[in-house]
């Protein structure tokens, strides 16, 4: 009986290398099945007193000592964009009025090389690279569902040119597209092309014709045996899988008179030798340790690491807004009071600053002035007294709201003070602000016309001043 056992699972496989994809190389077996097939490939039977010999049913050898059956079967090993013409194509291509592209009259002198050289060696089974037609007429009209009225909805058509992003240049395994990074002002055609993720590939055929023995040459005898497709992360898709230790892949004709085809796909590509691997594992060990010494040039030198003991803090902030006060043109005097004890910052740090001035909007019932005025200061504790309760006094951020008038009279508009967080991340702070209030008309009216007002003369008595000494007595 015939070879019951057919794989069925014609889906994708996907594998990924980092060799070359030049290395790749796959053995394609096909064989036509025949009653002879079936007698040819069983085993002779034990022969009883009422069996028959089934051997003396096989057709044999003809005068030249050929089966005719050998000419049904066909094995070709094959590399990745490795072009195998088919009869057509040598049909097509030995007349030069047919040659329209450059390709073409490549393909025409390869053709003429072959014959002077006896002839291609491939009979049924042949190839289409990235560069032939087939592969983009292939893949655009490509249809998702049975319909014979489908219409290709706008995804399909994206993904249909998914594949088509590859250099045209044949043979070239990929590479970088010379175009321009950014584009300033996309088109809406553009950005409808774009939409989809663009990953270049390359695609590959490996066909058979399937047209009677003497009628070669037929574009509706021809069959897809296996798709190749490679993009340039080093992504091999093939579909279907290889054949391995699972069964042939059948193919069945249609017309008159069916045949049954059968074929397998192997990878027999060379394995590297020992002393490859090792030359390979070098060659990594010294390309990761360049790109370590990059990365380390990027980050630098001055990267510093934290003494034992010590605390190092970085306050990122922004002055965001105002809000609340009585004049316009609003600006913020601030700055960072660290505490006496074992806090420091570096020589180069400024813990003060001024943000510029900012007419106020209308926001309900307040008028808010947006500063959005960034700053940044670090600063550092050095722990002596390891014990448990003694923790470190915090800093301490000062504030001072101003206003600013036309003849550039300045006004104090408050005074608050808040202390840093003593948690990372993110925070988000309000600062309640207060003015020295004279309860005097003058005083006002001078506020007013000419500007100034009671003022603090040390600002740091708007929080608990750093130099104020506690002392507690106990009387009994």
């Amino acid at each position: 009986m015939a070879e019951a056992i057919w794989s069925t699972d014609t889906g994708e496989a996907v594998y990924r290398s980092r060799d070359p994809v030049r290395n790749l190389r796959l053995r394609v077996h096909l064989q036509r099945i025949t009653s002879s097939n079936y007698l040819h490939c069983q085993p002779a039977a034990q022969l009883g007193k009422d069996l028959i010999d089934l051997a003396t049913f096989r057709p044999h050898p003809t005068a030249s000592g050929h089966r005719p059956e050998e000419a049904e079967e066909e094995e070709v090993v094959i590399g990745w964009q490795e072009k195998l013409f088919s009869q057509f194509e040598v049909d097509l291509y030995q007349n030069e009025a047919a040659c329209q592209s450059p390709l073409d009259h490549q393909y025409r002198q390869e053709i003429l090389k072959l014959e002077d050289s006896g002839g291609r060696k491939n009979r049924r089974i042949f190839t289409y690279t990235d560069s032939d037609r087939y592969t983009n007429l292939e893949e655009h009209c490509q249809k998702m569902t049975t319909a014979a009225s489908e219409m290709p909805s706008f995804l399909v058509e994206r993904m249909a040119n998914v594949r088509r992003r590859r250099q045209d240049k044949r043979g070239m395994e990929g590479g970088i597209l010379k175009s321009r990074v950014v584009t300033w002002e996309p088109s809406e055609e553009f950005i409808r092309n774009n939409h989809v993720i663009n990953t270049p590939l390359q695609t590959m055929y490996i066909m058979a014709d399937l047209g009677p023995y003497g009628k070669l040459g037929y574009k509706k005898h021809e069959h897809v045996l296996c798709t190749l497709k490679v993009d340039s992360n080093g992504v091999i898709t093939v579909k279907p899988d290889f054949t391995g230790s699972k069964g042939p892949y059948r193919i069945e004709t249609e017309g008159e008179k069916q045949e049954l085809w059968k074929y397998t796909i192997d990878n027999v590509s060379s394995f590297a030798q020992p002393e490859e691997e090792e030359r390979e594992q070098r060659v990594f060990k010294d390309l990761y340790g360049r790109h370590k010494e990059y990365l380390n040039s990027l980050v630098g030198t001055d990267f510093e690491t934290t003494v034992p003991g010590a605390l190092r803090l970085f306050v990122n902030g922004e002055v965001v807004s105002a809000q609340g006060y009585e004049y316009d043109n609003l600006y913020v005097h601030f700055f960072v009071e660290l505490p006496t004890s074992n806090w420091s910052s570096p020589a180069f740090q400024q813990l003060s600053g001024i943000t510029q001035t900012c007419a106020t909007k209308s926001w309900g019932m307040d008028n808010v002035a947006y500063f959005s005025y960034p700053f940044t200061f670090e600063a550092s504790f050095l722990h002596e007294d390891e014990s448990v309760g003694a923790l470190p006094e915090w800093p301490v951020l000062y504030c001072e709201v101003l206003s600013l008038d036309f003849w550039q009279r300045y006004r104090v508009e408050g005074y608050g003070a808040v202390v840093l967080p003593t948690t990372p991340g993110s925070h988000t702070l309000t600062v309640s602000t207060w003015r020295p209030l004279e309860l005097s008309p003058v005083a006002e009216l001078r506020r007013f016309f000419i500007g100034g007002s009671l003022e603090l003369e040390d600002l740091s008595y708007v929080w608990i001043p750093g130099t104020f000494k506690w002392e507690i007595s106990a009387t009994s």
